[in-house]
């Protein structure tokens, strides 16, 4: 009886020693950070998800278009929003070979395009048509682009789209990659306070919209998605308008099935959202903090997705 007293206790010690050891080297889920303050909201809403079913969490900072190659290789596990007219080549084919898997969208309502601030109608008459802007680009200028308007695109790392369009309708700017989103908004800000000319592409949703008169530069019209590469002046249907969608890598589903069920539930608004990044970015608020208020606000909103995994 001691023997086997004994051989129990030692037993149930591995067990202990074997199951400490398996949760302390358990994989931990990747989540990029990208650079835009909506997108950090959405990762660490995933990330406290996450936790609630016992997961570590890690979150990594990566640019928009190369986090995609790790997360087709399984670095990286689980990017909440994507913004897929913004991916580059390796997206499609990424999707089509199945080593990045969609979940679905994340629910945000998207927007993109070149926004101006209402003083430059006065300036520039035509607008908001893009036909506009061919005869007051100077209007637009700055010292170091005159006579060619200056227009602030989005920072390097997020793709070239502005810049493409540009040079594809032959409008008579300079493309300028902002350093990121909040050196973009401070621009911005800036601008307005003076009534200085400024063109820039952004985004909604955006707290910018809740605070600040802006208008969308207007299109062509065009039937159906709109193909960014083949664009003509007289026929430029801008940029096409995607939805905001939630990916895996391959394996995430195997690794991790509980947290697999909370991702497709996961959504998010551009109320939600917009009021989030206003605590962030114009209260200067942590966005681990805001984002845990919101939660503890709104448990009704994601409890039942924790308790679906469970």
């Amino acid at each position: 009886m001691y023997i086997f007293k004994f051989l129990k206790s030692a037993f149930l010690a591995i067990f202990a020693i074997a199951s400490v050891h398996g949760t302390a080297n358990a994989e931990s889920i990747k989540i990029p950070l990208n650079e835009w303050t909506g997108q950090h909201i959405s990762a660490h809403f995933a990330a406290n998800l996450f936790r609630q079913l016992g997961h570590e969490v890690e979150l990594i900072t990566a640019g928009a278009v190369p986090q995609l190659a790790a997360i087709a290789e399984g670095d990286l596990h689980f990017q909440p929003e994507t913004w897929t007219n913004n991916v580059g080549e390796i997206y499609p084919k990424a999707v089509e070979s199945g080593d990045i898997v969609v979940l679905g969208r994340l629910g945000l309502n998207a927007n993109e395009g070149w926004i101006y601030p209402p003083y430059m109608e006065d300036k520039c008459p035509g607008l908001p048509s893009y036909q506009a802007l061919y005869d007051c680009a100077n209007a637009f200028a700055a010292a170091d682009t005159f006579p060619n308007g200056r227009l602030i695109t989005y920072p390097a790392d997020w793709g070239t789209r502005s810049a493409d369009l540009v040079k594809l309708i032959d409008l008579p700017f300079k493309p300028i990659p902002g350093g990121s989103e909040g050196a973009m908004v401070a621009e911005l800000k800036s601008a307005l306070v003076a009534e200085q000319p400024i063109l820039m592409m952004f985004w909604e949703p955006h707290w910018v919209f809740s605070e600040v008169d802006m208008r969308w530069v207007n299109w062509d019209t065009s039937p159906g998605k709109c193909d960014e590469g083949v664009q003509k002046r007289g026929s430029a249907c801008g940029f096409d308008q995607t939805p905001v969608e939630k990916i895996v890598t391959r394996s995430f589903g195997e690794k991790f099935p509980d947290a697999l069920k909370v991702a497709e539930q996961m959504t998010i608004s551009n109320e939600a959202q917009n009021s989030l990044i206003f605590e962030i970015d114009q209260n200067n608020r942590p966005v681990e903090e805001v984002v845990q208020e919101w939660m503890d606000a709104n448990e009704s909103v994601w409890r039942p997705w924790i308790e679906s995994a469970m």
